[in-house]
C-alpha cells in the first residue's frame, strides 16, 4: 500500500500503469526510452505530471483509432 503523499497534479508509477492499462515495469521502460519523464519524487518512487500522462494516453488512443 502506498503511504507516501503525492502532490496534486502528479501520478505515481502505479497510477500511470493503471491509466495506460499496463504494468509498472512498462512505465519504467517508457521512462528509459524517453517517452515519459519524471517530474519529481525520488529515483525509487518517482512522480509523473498528469498532463504528460494524459498526452501519452491521447497518443495511444489516436494510434489505436487510426
Amino acid at each position: 500500500m502506498d503511504t507516501e503523499l503525492i502532490p496534486p497534479g502528479y501520478y505515481s508509477t502505479r497510477d500511470v500503469a493503471r491509466a495506460l492499462d499496463t504494468t509498472p515495469g512498462a512505465v519504467r521502460n517508457l521512462v528509459y526510452r524517453g517517452r515519459l519523464r519524471r517530474a519529481g519524487g525520488t529515483e525509487r518512487h518517482p512522480w509523473f505530471a498528469v498532463t504528460d500522462v494524459a498526452a501519452l494516453v491521447a497518443k495511444r488512443q489516436a494510434r489505436a483509432a487510426a
